[in-house]
Formats: structure tokens, C-alpha cells, sequence
């Protein structure tokens, strides 16, 4: 064999390994996990993991319980998730995208991140709106438009309606490079309306526990969500990098009120 043909070979082994590898990156030492029984399940449990670079994943906080889509969960497009075969995510399909993906910014009603916390802040203001139109060529993006003037469009859009429940947010980057229209957008953790209240697709808790999470998160740190199926989970943790099933199961004393 050549020199050559040896250098080609190698070349496309790291290309293989480090473009198209699916799951949690190397760099991610902060994940959050959120596990539901089935994909047609509205609600699991969360925890929060850490590991040194390189190292072995360690929870540090959890269960805590979440709510999903209404209709459960659909494959998503991030991280990992968008090659498996099975049902997917859609625009209004009341489905919460499963998969791996990257954390976004932490967007606010207040002019300042709570106490402790220290990660890339949006303060969100009337201005401010995050498109849901496929039809738009700003979809599954955040804008800010001219509330004086804005386009008719975005009238239902706006990210500070006065609804309690977006008082903070954090946004999980779902269908986000670039995004494709109809495949689901405007997908965040944020404060449940109830303790029975699903969503149309994202992932929401109590207040104090949604919190507590922003005033966890490190950018430095590369943070990244997982949400999966049990059967999922139990099947894909391996390869894509996951807490083993037995240790996302054991958890770790939970640091946060239900």
C-alpha cells in the first residue's frame, strides 16, 4: 500500500470520526438529560451531568420532573437524532424533538441574568420575536423588528406577550444550522403552567428548577441537551457519548425543589 493511499485513508478516518459523528461532542462537559417512557409520553425526568474533559459523566443534580410535547416526542434535528428513522418533528405537531443538541442563549424578561448565573443573555423586550412562519425567510430565528411598525406576521411571535411562563428561557437548539421550513421551531426549556400543563414541543419546569439550571450553565463548558426514550436512551447511550443508563438511573442527590 502507498504512502499515499495510507495518508488517504487515515484522512478520511479522522474526517469520519470528527465531522460525521453523531452524539455529544468531546468539548460538551455539562449535559442535561431528560428521559420519557415512550414517545407518546408528555412527561419524564431530568437530571444534570458533569464531567472533566475527557472524563467520565457524574450527575450533580436530579430527577427532576419535566413536561414535554402534548403528542410525546419525535425525532429532532441537532447533535444527533436527525439520521434515525421513525417519526419527526414537525412544525405544530405537539411533539417535542428528541435527539442531542446544542444549548443557545438564555433569553429574559429581566434586565439582568439571575444571581450566580453567567452565560450569553438576550434581556427581551417588545422588540424582540422569534419567527414560527415556514413560509418566512427569518424562520426558527430570534429578530428584532419595529414594535411601532411590525409586520403583520409576527403579531402572534412576540417573546415578552406578558406570559409568565416566558419569564426566562432557554433556548435548545433544534432545526437551527440552517433551519429547515415545517421541520419545528422556537424550541425552549422554560416555567411549566401547571404540574399536568404539556407543551406544543418544548421542555418545561418548575420555576425555582429552571433557575437553578441558568445559574448552572457555562458557556466555557459547552453544554448540550439529550432527550430520549427509555428504549432509545438504553440503546443509543454508547455511541453517542450518554451517562450509562445505570447512572442516569441512580442520579445524584437532587440540589433543586420540585
Amino acid at each position: 500500500m502507498s504512502i499515499l493511499y495510507r495518508s488517504l485513508i487515515c484522512w478520511l478516518a479522522v474526517l469520519g470520526n470528527n465531522v460525521y459523528a453523531e452524539g455529544v461532542p468531546e468539548d460538551c462537559t455539562q449535559l442535561i438529560v431528560a428521559v420519557a417512557p415512550t414517545w407518546d409520553s408528555a412527561r419524564g425526568e431530568l437530571r444534570l451531568f458533569e464531567r472533566s474533559p475527557g472524563g467520565n459523566w457524574e450527575a450533580v443534580s436530579g430527577p427532576l420532573p419535566v413536561l414535554f410535547g402534548k403528542n410525546g416526542v419525535a425525532w429532532g434535528t441537532g447533535l444527533a437524532g436527525q439520521n434515525e428513522p421513525g417519526l419527526r418533528k414537525k412544525e405544530r405537531d405537539g411533539r417535542a424533538p428528541a435527539g442531542v443538541f446544542e444549548i443557545g442563549k438564555v433569553f429574559g424578561y429581566d434586565t439582568q441574568l439571575p444571581p450566580g448565573a453567567d452565560y450569553p443573555y438576550h434581556h427581551v423586550t417588545e422588540a424582540d420575536v422569534w419567527s414560527d412562519d415556514p413560509q418566512s425567510p427569518n424562520y426558527n430565528r430570534h429578530i428584532v423588528i419595529d414594535p411601532k411598525n411590525p409586520p403583520d406576521n409576527y403579531t402572534h411571535e412576540k417573546m415578552r406577550s406578558g406570559d409568565f411562563a416566558y419569564h426566562w428561557l432557554i433556548e435548545i437548539r433544534h432545526n437551527s444550522d440552517p433551519p429547515v421550513p415545517g421541520a419545528g421551531s422556537a424550541i425552549f426549556f422554560h416555567i411549566r403552567r401547571g404540574v399536568n400543563r404539556p407543551t406544543t414541543g418544548c421542555t418545561t419546569m418548575a420555576k425555582a428548577n429552571l433557575v437553578k439550571l441558568i445559574t448552572w450553565l457555562r458557556a466555557r463548558r459547552h453544554p448540550c441537551y439529550v432527550l430520549l426514550p427509555t428504549a432509545e436512551y438504553d440503546q443509543k447511550w454508547s455511541g453517542w457519548n450518554l451517562p450509562s443508563p445505570e447512572t442516569f438511573r441512580r442520579g445524584g442527590a437532587s440540589t433543586m425543589g420540585h
